[in-house]
């Protein structure tokens, strides 16, 4: 779910025939991240939800330090700050999230988290459209809760989902920010540090001594690498070859591959309302891609694309900080 700063003129210059192989490489990282999240389920029972987001966190953060090599020095105190913030948010949405599915099934429950990026573009955007896109988000919701789905998932469970949404828009701002700020993903990786070392005593405390025995350490770095390091490189790939607003509009599929993942891996099934709900959510999704997409390019230089999610709302993050402020001034 970690984003990555790229230059968006370099996506999509590729030939349409190349295209293919990037939807192909999209659609791997995707699968990745999710059957990635499947893995760490099934790991909980022996590290725990704490412990397998410090696994996780940890094993990222080592790698992106290794690949990245950023720079400490030349910062200004905001600059750190900024940092900071995204690693808090960073480490916020994941352990949310995972507390979530260690509760109730993957599908549902990264249908709820895609809420929180859908109501930032939403919000970022202010054009009349939106409330199309809002109407079906409200109505995938419905499904999963008046509409029958909240019977059979636990509260406590979609409260953490929800939480990890607000948290996702909250990483989606602060992502802007580092990219800005700081040069190829070297943001990222130091963020993912800041991540990691709040996360440690929190995985301590839960898991303890688990976090150090060989086949604990060897499945969090196996989460690591299908949840981070290898949709990072596939992206990567990908964008040089794909436009950004079809990279972003596919990952808006994310929700039914987790529910696929879930399936496979964990074998959760689904019921038709949560089925139909996390459609109708796919659907909210592309369709305030496509919107923010159609309002013109971003005034930036890059593009902030992630793991899992709609994120050329990244490109609305700007003006949505603008809209906060005039909010908050109010």
């Amino acid at each position: 779910m970690e984003g990555l700063v790229v230059d968006a003129s370099r996506s999509g210059e590729a030939a349409p025939g190349g295209r293919w192989g990037a939807v192909g490489l999209v659609l791997a990282g995707g699968v990745s991240v999710q059957f990635g999240g499947a893995i760490a389920v099934s790991v909980m029972p022996k590290a725990g939800a704490l412990g397998i987001v410090t696994l996780r966190l940890a094993f990222a953060a080592l790698v992106l330090m290794i690949v990245c090599r950023p720079k400490v020095r030349g910062y200004s105190r905001a600059d750190w700050g900024t940092v900071v913030a995204f690693g808090v948010a960073m480490a916020g949405m994941n352990g949310l999230f995972y507390q979530s599915v260690a509760r109730i099934p993957m599908g549902p429950a990264v249908t709820l988290e895609v809420l929180g990026p859908l109501a930032l573009s939403v919000f970022a955007s202010r054009r009349a459209v939106n409330l199309v896109w809002a109407g079906l988000a409200l109505c995938g919701v419905f499904l999963l809760g008046g509409g029958g789905g909240f019977s059979g998932l636990d509260p406590v469970g979609v409260a953490y989902a929800l939480g990890a949404g607000a948290m996702w828009a909250t990483y989606i701002m602060f992502s802007a920010r580092t990219g800005r700020r700081f040069p190829q993903a070297d943001g990222l990786a130091l963020a993912m540090v800041v991540a990691a070392v709040l996360f440690l005593p929190l995985g301590l405390i839960e898991s303890g001594e688990k976090l150090v025995r060989p086949e604990v350490l060897a499945l969090g770095a196996a989460v690591a690498v299908m949840s981070s390091v290898l949709p990072y490189t596939l992206e990567l790939l990908a964008l040089r070859r794909l436009p950004a607003s079809t990279f972003a509009i596919m990952m808006s599929l994310e929700p039914a591959i987790a529910a696929v993942a879930g399936f496979l891996v964990l074998n959760q099934a689904l019921s038709v309302n949560e089925a139909l709900a996390i459609s109708l959510v796919i659907a909210a999704s592309m369709g305030a891609v496509r919107t923010q997409v159609g309002r013109g390019k971003p005034r930036g230089s890059g593009e902030v694309v992630s793991g899992s999610a709609p994120e050329t709302v990244v490109a609305a993050a700007e003006e949505a900080e603008d809209v906060v402020s005039e909010t908050a001034g109010k």
